[in-house]
């Protein structure tokens, strides 16, 4: 009897293990997920783009939003390539039925989000991919994880094969270009 109560003490033991086991992991899955993983959803057309990472969006009841890509800073409009980041993102998204994924508003009251196409398309990630932005670092820890990679890696690959705003001499970054421009330059 006192083998069965050992065997029976082993296996109660067990059993409270594997049921502690995937609390621990959803535990610690929710204390890791980022930011973004509570991001809310907008959809609708966008009716405006301001510059290579502002637009308007228009949802079903005619409210207007205006929303800053997030994890990426394109060139301002008077620095080089400032237009074209601007006419690149409303070849691809003006007019458009988008979601923006978001997760809060900056000083501003603009919305911060991420602009996917119905298909599934990540318009800020393709604005890095053509040259056309920078991913904004400054602000990384705001991202999902495998968007933080994913704008990492994009910036590197559109740095080295020289597209877009990476083919000028020595582009300046936008943070770079509106510090200089408050402390009097330019």
């Amino acid at each position: 009897m006192k083998a069965a109560s050992c065997i029976f003490a082993n296996q109660r033991h067990t059993m409270s293990s594997l049921l502690r086991a995937p609390f621990s992991a959803l535990l610690l899955a929710a204390l890791l997920l980022p930011l973004q993983a509570s991001a809310d959803i907008l959809q609708g057309r966008v009716v405006g783009v301001t510059d290579g990472d502002t637009i308007t969006l228009l949802d079903s009841s005619k409210t207007q939003y205006k929303i800053r890509l997030s994890g990426i800073d394109a060139p301002e409009k008077k620095q080089p390539f400032g237009q074209r980041s601007k006419e690149s993102l409303s070849a691809m998204a003006y007019g458009k039925e988008i979601y923006v994924e978001w997760f809060k508003k900056d000083r501003y009251g603009r919305t911060i989000g991420k602009l996917v196409t119905k298909q599934g398309q990540d318009i800020n990630l393709e604005q890095i991919n053509s040259g056309m932005a920078w991913h904004y670092k400054k602000y990384e820890k705001e991202q999902a994880w495998e968007d933080r990679l994913l704008y990492a890696e994009a910036e590197v690959r559109a740095e080295r094969t020289r597209v877009g705003l990476w083919s000028a001499p020595n582009p300046v970054p936008p943070w770079e270009y509106r510090k200089e421009k408050r402390n009097g330059g330019e």
